[in-house]
């Protein structure tokens, strides 16, 4: 696959995560493109979800949706009430966490070098 076509792939993928996590309610999704700034990872996608049930549905809609895009099975980082981390091989690493957890951790400000790449909202399409 060539370097341009690999990239669309991505941001697909990319999109397909955002978009699931946005299905389910997740708040503040934010995507970090992280290859300029770390030898090891590539891009983080952040969001927030209440606790418990709709951490979890968060979770399963992402899971259904990246396969669907092609990506590998996630390994499962957690499961804590508070974050729960789903890693697509090396490439694409989710935090679903709890606004508390969120500005606790405060990984957009650990990673505040990191590009910030814009998935707008997609409404969806309607016919008059």
């Amino acid at each position: 696959m060539n370097p341009h076509s690999q990239n669309e792939h991505l941001q697909q993928q990319l999109r397909a995560i955002v978009d699931a996590a946005r299905e389910r309610r997740a708040e503040d999704v934010v995507v970090l493109d992280l290859t300029d700034v770390s030898s090891t990872l590539e891009y983080f996608v952040i969001c927030t979800a209440t606790a418990g049930l709709q951490l979890n549905a968060v979770q399963e809609n992402i899971r259904e949706k990246a396969q669907e895009a092609d990506l590998p099975r996630p390994t499962v980082e957690g499961p804590s009430e508070r974050w729960l981390l789903l890693a697509f091989g090396g490439s694409i690493v989710v935090h679903i966490m709890t606004r508390e957890a969120r500005e606790y951790y405060d990984l957009e400000g650990l990673w505040s070098d990191a590009r910030v790449l814009e998935f707008p909202e997609q409404t969806p399409n309607r016919t008059v």
